[in-house]
């Protein structure tokens, strides 16, 4: 079977591929992985569209996410997993590595010498709340600050990422030391990245993202921040779905403490 790089051109096939194994298309978000990302697959042999993906996203010259990691239901425990795994963590070229993994996954990625670090959980929702008033919506001359603040924060450079927030999402704002954006999903709408230096700060960021979204939206907590998934449980958030935080060669970049959201688990 063949493996190789994919272009926009496979985006329906990577959707339909998705769709078989349960999970939503989420062409939006398989749009921004190729731009930004590389995407990998292989040739179904009976000729109907994918057999398997992954993705690998470079920040940097030190760190990397993949993601996507499918396979078709039909050619499970052939091993293609695993070729492609093989393959990105060879185009890794020596960067700490790292994922989310499901319960399901996680073997795979423990036999090629992945290690968890921590536990994640998707949380979804209607907030209920009010304005903080901390909080305002942000606009290109504020890249720049956001860039910073990030790099400081995340430890390495996924500047390519921001820079399409203003784009690709639906909202960004920014609050005295941090900076919150929203993009929408096929069943919601994903609150992330949210960077901020305090959690009150973290809070209203999120808080008023979610006001803007109105309706479903989704937070994908670190287990350990206890205290603001709490809060968020008080207005509304819940219905937690977990997966491991995992990593090869070294440790999760930059300040864990101030990364309170992720933009999304395909970018770590």
């Amino acid at each position: 079977m063949e493996l190789r790089r994919l272009t926009r051109t496979d985006l329906d096939d990577c959707t339909r591929l998705a769709e078989d194994r349960g999970w939503l298309p989420e062409r939006h978000k398989w749009g921004l992985l190729f731009e930004i990302g590389e995407v990998y697959g292989i040739d179904a042999p009976d000729g109907d569209g994918l057999a398997a993906t992954n993705v690998l996203t470079r920040y940097g010259d030190d760190h990397a996410a993949i993601s996507m990691v499918l396979t078709a239901a039909r050619f499970e425990r052939r091993g293609l997993g695993r070729r492609l795994m093989e393959h990105v963590l060879e185009q890794a070229s020596g960067r700490t590595v790292s994922l989310y993994a499901t319960d399901l996954g996680r073997p795979l990625y423990e036999r090629l010498g992945f290690r968890v670090v921590g536990r994640a959980a998707k949380h979804t929702g209607v907030f209920k709340g009010e304005p903080s008033g901390r909080t305002r919506l942000a606009t290109q001359a504020d890249l720049d600050g956001i860039l910073r603040l990030d790099a400081e924060a995340f430890g390495t450079d996924r500047s390519a990422a921001l820079r399409r927030m203003f784009g690709f999402g639906e909202r960004v704002r920014v609050a005295e030391g941090g900076f919150g954006h929203c993009w929408r999903n096929d069943d919601n709408t994903v609150i992330g990245p949210v960077v901020a230096g305090d959690e009150e700060t973290a809070r209203a960021l999120i808080g008023d993202l979610a006001l803007d979204a109105g309706g479903v939206v989704r937070m994908d907590f670190d287990l350990s921040k206890e205290p603001i998934i709490a809060w968020a449980g008080e207005h509304g958030i819940g219905e937690p779905w977990q997966v491991s935080m995992m990593v090869l060669d070294g440790d999760l970049p930059g300040d864990r403490a101030r990364q309170w959201l992720p933009y999304m688990q395909a970018l770590g």
